[in-house]
């Protein structure tokens, strides 16, 4: 065997490159995705070794970054896809996906008027 291949560095790094998965998500809470719902959101993908990117119509940005996720001023029903690549990626989409599905732990009214 060349001794190249036999480089821990050969060997790993496709595992550390990964794929790239993404998932779409709704922003459900009546407030959209404001300071809290954006700092649990860019703490859990700060847990993660994968990239984690937010694409909406035309913005992409750093999930990781509190600043970046807030300039997306995503409001209630906004549609968004959550991109991972690394190789945690399912786990991470998996965590941050529960995240808009559990509407941050917002217990508030849903995002329709009710007022007749």
């Amino acid at each position: 065997m060349h001794p190249e291949a036999m480089k821990p560095e050969a060997v790993n790094s496709a595992a550390v490159a990964g794929d790239t998965l993404s998932r779409e998500v709704v922003v459900a809470n009546r407030q959209g995705l404001h300071a809290r719902p954006a700092a649990l959101l860019t703490r859990e993908a700060r847990r993660w070794q994968s990239r984690i990117e937010l694409v909406a119509a035309a913005q992409r940005v750093d999930g990781k970054s509190i600043l970046d996720v807030l300039t997306l001023a995503a409001e209630a029903g906004t549609r968004l896809v959550v991109e991972a690549t690394g190789p945690d990626a399912q786990d991470a989409l998996e965590a941050i996906g529960s995240l808009f599905d559990r509407r941050f732990d917002e217990h508030d009214e849903p995002s329709e008027p009710n007022d007749p």
